[in-house]
């Protein structure tokens, strides 16, 4: 029930393109302390947010000299509401620029935040927008999960390095599919426990447990996210090093009744023996080592397509979604 209850609240938010879900501060910095070398002398464009409340100008703006950032670039949607979430009366679509301290007293002043404004709306796929991108060496975000799919085919046609949010069920979208499993993009590493995001007050939320009020502001639970990038990390390096073994144990691993494959039910099964192709839970690509295993597609809908072979089925019984792989020295 509170899986239908949280897809209704999506799917309204989608139709409505009501995407303002803003991160919260310890979360970003969380899962940045991963990358610190790549930002030298970096450009950084945030290009998703209201730049005056949100958390990732913040990180940037506070750590610029630590990071040793050359430019911190970030935009601002125009929102026609009257009741802004952004709490901002103006309705001009802005971005800001900021280079740095210059009075020397560690703090992002507003003399010395450029405040420029569009001709347009903001909107990422805007022409102005899409100057500012071609600039930038990094993105990071939180892009609107309703676009996430355009969003992300962006960032590849101008390829830009990028660190953002995503549901873990863009996994199985085929654009997303396609570039994890040719080792172009992969998931970062702070994707275990619950992120909270900031929300309107007055935004719809039907189901009791993924709603919590903190200091008077209002915070939504969208179920599992994950940040996913094409920036490399240590710990996509790290092996695995399984320990099962397939080989007189063949009972534990059924195969599947609609694709050659044994299925393992958790990732610490998988066989360190088995040659073959495995179905294994998708929690597995939190821990994908490309140089240790191939990822030969994947079994998490019904609908079939060039990388997706349906929902698995062992006697005749639906299973729970699958990541196909195999590993690749034996």
């Amino acid at each position: 029930m509170e899986k239908k209850s949280l897809n209704k609240t999506l799917n309204k938010a989608s139709k409505s393109k009501n995407d303002d879900f803003y991160t919260q501060l310890t979360d970003i910095e969380k899962e940045l302390k991963h990358y610190k070398q790549h930002f030298k002398n970096k450009i950084v464009l945030c290009n998703c947010d209201d730049p005056r409340i949100s958390n990732f100008f913040h990180y940037f703006s506070y750590n610029f000299e630590q990071l040793g950032l050359k430019k911190l670039i970030t935009t601002c949607y125009k929102n026609q509401q009257r009741d802004l979430f952004s709490l901002n009366k103006s309705e001009k679509a802005i971005y800001l620029e900021y280079t740095g301290d210059k009075n020397k007293n560690n703090v992002p002043d507003p003399k010395e935040i450029g405040i420029k404004h569009f001709k347009g709306d903001g909107d990422f796929r805007s022409k102005e927008c899409i100057e500012l991108l071609k600039q930038a060496d990094i993105v990071v975000t939180n892009p609107p999960f309703s676009l996430f799919r355009e969003y992300v085919e962006q960032l590849i046609k101008y390829h830009k390095k990028f660190l953002i949010l995503a549901q873990q069920n863009v996994i199985s979208y085929k654009e997303i599919f396609r570039l994890i499993k040719e080792n172009k993009a992969w998931l970062g590493v702070d994707n275990n426990g619950t992120k909270w995001f900031q929300v309107p007050d007055n935004y719809e939320i039907t189901t009791e447990s993924r709603k919590k009020i903190e200091n008077g502001k209002k915070f939504f639970s969208m179920g599992s996210i994950v940040w996913f990038t094409n920036l490399d990390i240590k710990k996509r390096h790290q092996d695995l090093i399984p320990y099962k073994i397939y080989k007189g144990h063949e009972d534990e691993y059924p195969k599947y009744d609609n694709y050659d494959a044994i299925n393992v039910n958790k990732v610490s099964d998988i066989p360190k023996d088995y040659k073959g192709v495995m179905g294994v839970p998708v929690t597995f690509l939190d821990k994908h080592n490309s140089e240790e295993f191939e990822i030969v597609g994947q079994m998490v809908t019904t609908k079939v397509d060039e990388f997706n072979y349906g929902y698995p089925y062992i006697n005749g019984k639906k299973i729970y979604a699958r990541i196909l792989i195999k590993k690749k020295n034996i």
